[in-house]
């Protein structure tokens, strides 16, 4: 069993799905994969879900819906009746730092580190080249 839990930011998943090879298409492919815990909860979930379906991008709704639920199969659901925290820059954001708490992860995966302070309590906030490099070291 995988010993690194992690959310996602919303801003991974559509650059997994954006660039296809980049850093953050490895890491859901790694989520999805079972090599970390990847966690969510039905919030968050919701949000993917939402963001990700927006015509917009363009990504073919069956595609996002199939990725999902590999994505959510290999996933731990947070608790979902947890206080929520204030602390991101951006309040939007902060229900991805309450579904890590939640959860018991120790890393949020994020494009948007300036959004929110580098560490929570026990929760440390990362960009994808950073998570890589503690899944990388984690798994050798």
């Amino acid at each position: 069993m995988p010993a690194v839990k992690a959310v996602l930011d919303t801003n991974v998943l559509v650059s997994a799905f954006l660039k296809g090879n980049g850093r953050e298409a490895l890491i859901f492919s790694l989520a999805c994969a079972r090599r970390f815990i990847p966690a969510v909860s039905d919030l968050l979930l919701r949000e993917y879900e939402e963001v990700l379906t927006r015509p917009g991008f363009g990504f073919n709704a069956q595609k996002i819906r199939i990725e999902l639920s590999r994505f959510l199969a290999a996933a731990f659901r947070a608790p979902t009746n947890v206080p929520s925290v204030h602390a991101a820059y951006d309040p939007a954001d902060d229900m991805v730092l309450d579904c890590a708490l939640a959860s018991g992860a120790s890393y949020l995966v994020t494009g948007n580190t300036r959004h929110f302070p580098p560490q929570f309590e026990t929760v440390r906030i990362l960009p994808p080249r950073d998570f890589l490099l503690v899944l990388a070291a984690s798994l050798a």
